[in-house]
């Protein structure tokens, strides 16, 4: 993997995080408790995400 896309992917992981925080926050708002939990899904995988990116700086040097 190059470093763009090493960079592509952390930034697609913060997206995937502000967009269920977004979802979730909408889903709350509106006392959808399927949206708010679909949220909390996208955060997570987000989460998930940037925690392998972190992992593979640590080994990439």
């Amino acid at each position: 993997m190059t470093e763009h896309e090493h960079d592509h992917e952390k930034t697609d992981a913060k997206l995937e995080q502000a967009k269920g925080k977004a979802k979730e926050t909408v889903g709350r708002a509106v006392g959808n408790e399927s949206m708010t939990a679909e949220g909390r899904a996208e955060q997570a995988k987000g989460d998930a995400r940037e925690a392998k990116e972190k992992i593979k700086d640590v080994f990439k040097d």
